[in-house]
C-alpha cells in the first residue's frame, strides 16, 4: 500500500484570479508557481497565492475532483475556498519554507 497523496488545490491571483490543479507534490508545484516556471493560465495572470487544497490517497478520486471543481461556477469556488480560508490568506506562507 502505497503512503502517497494527491492534492487538489486553488491558487488566486492579486486581483482573484483562480487557478485549480492537481500534483503528487504541493510543496514542489507551489514554489514552481511562484517563480513562474509553468508556462500556463497561472503565469499569465501571476496566480502564486495557495488559497485551498484537499488531499487523497486515491490518484482517480483526485482527478475526478479537480474536473469537479473547474466545472463550477466561480461562487462556488468562493463559498469552498471560504469554508476552510475565509480570509484568502497564503497558506503556503505557514505551510513551507519560501
Amino acid at each position: 500500500m502505497s503512503n502517497k497523496y494527491y492534492y487538489i488545490y486553488i491558487i488566486a491571483s492579486a486581483s482573484g484570479t483562480l487557478y485549480t490543479g492537481i500534483t503528487n507534490n504541493l510543496e514542489r508545484r507551489i514554489w514552481e508557481h511562484k517563480q513562474n516556471l509553468i508556462d500556463d493560465f497561472s503565469k499569465k495572470y501571476n496566480c502564486h497565492k495557495l488559497i485551498y487544497y484537499e488531499s487523497t490517497p486515491d490518484v482517480r478520486s483526485a482527478i475526478n475532483r479537480e474536473k469537479q471543481i473547474k466545472n463550477w461556477r466561480r461562487e462556488k469556488k468562493c463559498n469552498l475556498i471560504k469554508s476552510i480560508n475565509p480570509t484568502w490568506k497564503d497558506l503556503s506562507i505557514e505551510m513551507f519554507d519560501f
